[in-house]
């Protein structure tokens, strides 16, 4: 029970900073002239070489994956598509719109998997997926318009961007799961971050446009690279060895929860009670989801 309580803590720090990270990088975007590619980069880069580094620590067989070509050459399409896709248009959400917004898009991510195994298996949807993708859809549109027909509550590309993240985010979740299960979660991810960030330093020219920050701009970026994505992949890495993985992913809705009760509170941003219910629609997906697996489990027992 003490492993568990742990383990609940522990999957409930990763979603918290996770979230709080997009609040204080909204911040960032508002007042200084810091740009997502920029951030984006010098977050995976310098995350990635330490994770890199509490692998070799732990004594983690760091390097086994490029002892295959095969495994090689998935990292590195990983690293594009899956880690540093989610991570740009996460953050081109947050810089076009704001942090709690871009969370709860992203959550619609469970949805797409859904989507996505339907029609890739030709197996129709049961009951409760069909369920969760009508609230996540209504959802979002409760959102985006808070109730006004004739006028969106975000800009046009704040809500693309916000869609993008949680493609990325179903990309992120889907594409490394045999890299995960031979090498292990801590390499895959920190070698993820480091080729996805040095891909986006070089491949945006984001390397050109180093900001001018105060101290306590840097702060904050330092806030986003070990808070917002160091210690909360650790700890949300960590917890999978107390708990189950669909527990850790059910807690994942601290993270959109975090970032709109921060937004609300220092950064004055605004929802109606139309919005909330769209964020609640989307966000409960996922706990509607939990629960059928393990009604699902107790069933089966």
């Amino acid at each position: 029970m003490q492993k568990k309580t742990v383990g609940l803590l522990l999957a409930s720090a990763g979603p918290f900073l996770w979230g709080s990270s997009g609040t204080v990088a909204q911040h960032l975007f508002d007042t200084t002239t810091i740009s997502p590619l920029w951030l984006v980069a010098v977050r995976m880069l310098v995350s990635g070489g330490l994770l890199i580094l509490y692998g070799f620590s732990r004594r983690l067989p760091v390097m086994a994956v490029f002892h295959d070509w095969r495994a090689t050459v998935r990292l590195i399409v990983f690293s594009l598509f899956g880690m540093a896709g989610v991570q740009l248009t996460y953050f081109m959400a947050i810089s076009t719109g704001n942090a709690a917004m871009a969370a709860i898009l992203q959550f619609l991510s469970p949805v797409m998997i859904i989507i996505f195994i339907t029609a890739t298996t030709w197996q129709l949807p049961g009951k409760v997926d069909v369920i969760s993708v009508v609230s996540a859809i209504a959802g979002t549109v409760l959102i985006v318009t808070e109730g006004h027909t004739d006028s969106l509550a975000l800009p046009v590309i704040a809500i693309i961007w916000g869609l993008l993240a949680a493609v990325g985010a179903t990309i992120y979740t889907l594409m490394p799961t045999k890299l995960l299960k031979v090498y292990g979660a801590t390499p895959i991810v920190g070698w993820s971050m480091l080729i996805g960030g040095g891909l986006v330093l070089v491949g945006t020219g984001a390397w050109h446009h180093s900001p001018q920050l105060t101290w306590v701009a840097w702060g904050q970026v330092g806030f986003v690279v070990i808070f917002g994505t160091i210690l909360a992949y650790l700890f949300f890495l960590q917890s999978l060895e107390y708990i189950l993985p669909t527990t850790a992913s059910v807690l994942g809705a601290i993270e959109p929860l975090a970032a709109t009760i921060l937004s609300v509170l220092f950064l004055h941003v605004h929802f109606n009670w139309v919005g909330l219910i769209g964020a609640i629609m989307i966000v409960g997906v996922t706990i509607l989801q939990f629960a059928a697996t393990r009604a699902n489990q107790f069933v089966s027992k």
